[in-house]
């Protein structure tokens, strides 16, 4: 398997995670958690396909920090998305527990937002890079 399968492979999945966000978000009441839960895990598997082009092997872990650092070793522009990733981390783990963050509709939709337009720019820097 070539470079860029491997990379596309976790491009897909991020993509499926947004796409699962977007489709949840019509449901009624909204899965406020699962949907940030999956925003969270779609910029993961962006950020762990651009280690991967990178020739890095992506540490099996959901803090988007650390991840992020490890990109901006190879592109410095990459800590634009500083503040998206510490708002994106906590639906790794901590809103998938009761009582852990207080959410609503509002909030959940400026996340998603906040999701795609990460996806969007990982996604232009992973495209200059194939």
């Amino acid at each position: 398997m070539q470079l860029e399968d491997f990379v596309r492979e976790w491009t897909v999945k991020g993509d499926n995670d947004l796409a699962s966000a977007t489709f949840l978000m019509n449901m009624r009441p909204v899965p406020l958690e699962i949907v940030g839960f999956h925003c969270q895990q779609a910029v993961e598997k962006y950020l762990k396909g651009y280690l991967v082009l990178k020739g890095v092997e992506p540490e099996k872990t959901h803090d988007l920090g650390l991840l992020l650092n490890r990109c901006i070793i190879f592109n410095s522009t990459f800590s634009e998305l500083a503040e998206t990733c510490a708002l994106l981390s906590d639906y790794a783990v901590k809103a998938r527990y009761p009582s852990s963050m207080s959410l609503d509709n509002d909030h959940i939709s400026r996340t998603l937002t906040l999701a795609q337009s990460a996806v969007q720019s990982i996604a232009a820097r992973i495209a200059e890079d194939l």
